[in-house]
């Protein structure tokens, strides 16, 4: 569920542009903090996975089934990281990775991975996906 004044996901020009998805689970973040401080490059890993999972959901829930999505096309993570911390794509990848399982051509994507200071919730990643609709 959205945490503003947003909608989830919206259609539009053959895309889907899915909003920010956190790693939560039941409405409550699974994890919370700094990856590089509080948690672990791995803990940051398995966060962005499961913002995925959470970004697939309400592709589906936008679309009635991801029947309707060729591709992944671009991939943004945000990465709420000590101000040492180098490894974002290493984070990212939890992400990047689990599309790649799941469509064909490997879920080839454009990717962005950046630091930030703060997320919403205190949670390590927010990221945003935008598909490319058959």
């Amino acid at each position: 569920m959205p945490l503003g004044a947003y909608v989830p996901a919206v259609a539009a020009g053959g895309l889907l542009f899915v909003s920010g998805m956190l790693p939560v689970r039941d409405g409550r973040p699974v994890w919370t903090g700094r990856v590089g401080t509080e948690l672990t490059a791995a803990d940051g890993r398995e966060a962005a996975r499961l913002a995925a999972l959470n970004g697939l959901a309400a592709a589906r829930a936008a679309l009635g089934s991801l029947d309707r999505v060729r591709r992944p096309a671009r991939l943004t993570v945000h990465v709420t990281a000590a101000a040492d911390f180098t490894a974002h794509a290493a984070v990212a990848d939890g992400a990047s990775e689990l599309l790649a399982a799941l469509f064909e051509n490997g879920g080839g994507h454009a990717r962005l991975a950046l630091g930030a200071s703060s997320l919403p919730g205190g949670m390590p990643v927010e990221l945003e996906m935008i598909f490319e609709l058959a």
